[in-house]
Order: structure tokens, then C-alpha cells, then sequence
């Protein structure tokens, strides 16, 4: 039989363990992948330039079958992709980690439900301080940008 004392600690870590994230997206798959797709290579668009305008050799950005890689050198590798099955887009950030988008037709936009910040706002901070300066990658309004 668990003492009291473990039973305590097995109960406080269930309930300090946050609950799963759901994806309660009523976005169509064919929305789904037109909203992606444009996102994707608008990013992709934007950081091909930003990567041209730095010129350094250790930075590279590939995009294949809906998987955006984006090499930093010292500074880490982000892997951003699209996940069909639950119509979201996720992010591994070499600074703040996984995280899961699904896409806001009220702000028009990817944004992460556990905190409701948006994936430009966060790839704005953090790659900005990569490149020390303010970046624009064009990911608001991102139903204006399907073709």
C-alpha cells in the first residue's frame, strides 16, 4: 500500500500536470492546407531574404513536403511544419521549445492556445534577437495571402 506521503506527491503531480491540448479547429482540410501552404511560403519567401541579406555562410533555410527547416548555426535549428491530421502548425524553437498553432479566424492568424500568442509575435522576438534587429515576416492576415 502507498503511505500517505507518496500518494501525496503521485496526486500533486497529476494535478500540476497540464491538461492536453485540443485541437478544436473547425477549419476544412481543404482550409486547412490553404492556409498552411500559404503560411509556409510566405515564411519560407521571408526568410530566404533575411538569410540573403545576412550572408552567413552557417545560416540555411530548406522547405520540403510541409517541414520548414531553418539552420542558425550557434544559434540553434527551428523545425516548423504542418500537421494535417490535427490542422495545426507546429514550432520547435531551439529558445522556448514545442509548441502547437492552430489558426484564428478572429485574428486571422497562428496562435498558441496555452498562451494565445501568435507564431510571428514569437518568431519576431526570438529571431530578431538572432539578428539584432526588427523583422516583418508577413504572417498577419493570413487568409489574404491564399491563392
Amino acid at each position: 500500500m502507498f503511505s500517505s506521503s507518496v500518494s501525496t506527491r503521485l496526486l500533486t503531480r497529476a494535478m500540476s500536470t497540464p491538461a492536453p491540448q485540443l485541437n478544436v479547429s473547425e477549419l476544412t482540410v481543404e482550409n486547412y492546407h490553404k492556409l498552411s501552404d500559404a503560411t509556409m511560403a510566405t515564411l519560407l519567401e521571408r526568410l530566404e531574404d533575411l538569410l540573403d541579406e545576412t550572408g552567413n555562410a552557417a545560416y540555411e533555410v530548406d522547405y520540403h513536403s510541409g517541414v520548414l527547416t531553418l539552420i542558425l548555426g550557434n544559434n540553434g535549428t527551428y523545425v516548423i511544419n504542418k500537421q494535417p491530421p490535427n490542422k495545426q502548425i507546429w514550432l520547435s524553437s531551439p529558445l522556448s521549445g514545442p509548441k502547437r498553432y492552430d489558426y484564428f479566424p478572429e485574428s486571422d492568424d497562428w496562435r498558441y492556445s496555452r498562451d494565445g500568442r501568435s507564431l510571428e509575435d514569437l518568431l519576431h522576438d526570438e529571431l530578431g534577437n538572432v539578428f539584432q534587429k526588427k523583422l516583418n515576416l508577413g504572417l498577419e492576415n493570413v487568409s489574404t495571402q491564399v491563392e
